[in-house]
């Protein structure tokens, strides 16, 4: 685990393979401030481009990282890799459609509707 005056040395890997933000990181360093250097720094000519912090997961050694949790929290190594650099995975979730709704089958539905009780 991590000590007082070391770093990691941190690279974030997107869905095509390219690789960002490469730059050490202290072990305070949250995984929300992580996210907020990646939509600042994302490819713009990229297909998938997230437009806020919430679009983005962390991943790193199989597990979602929490955006409240420091790397040091999160358990990523620091100083324990050959060659010193580790490797976190970033998706991009979709954002999910609105639905349209029209009032006429909003209206049937709720006619259409039916409820049951086991007595």
């Amino acid at each position: 685990m991590a000590q007082g005056g070391e770093h990691i040395e941190l690279k974030f890997r997107i869905y095509d393979g390219t690789d960002i933000a490469h730059s050490t990181y202290a072990p305070s360093t949250t995984v929300a401030t992580l996210k907020q250097r990646l939509v600042a720094e994302w490819p713009q000519d990229k297909s998938v481009v997230p437009k806020s912090v919430s679009d983005i997961k962390l991943i790193h050694a199989g597990k979602v990282l929490e955006n409240g949790k420091t790397l040091a929290e999160s358990r990523v190594h620091f100083g324990d890799l050959p060659g010193g650099v580790s490797t976190m995975h970033v998706v991009v979730q979709p954002p999910v459609p609105k639905k349209k709704t029209d009032k006429n089958q909003e209206k049937n539905h709720k006619q259409n509707s039916c409820s049951c009780a086991i007595l």
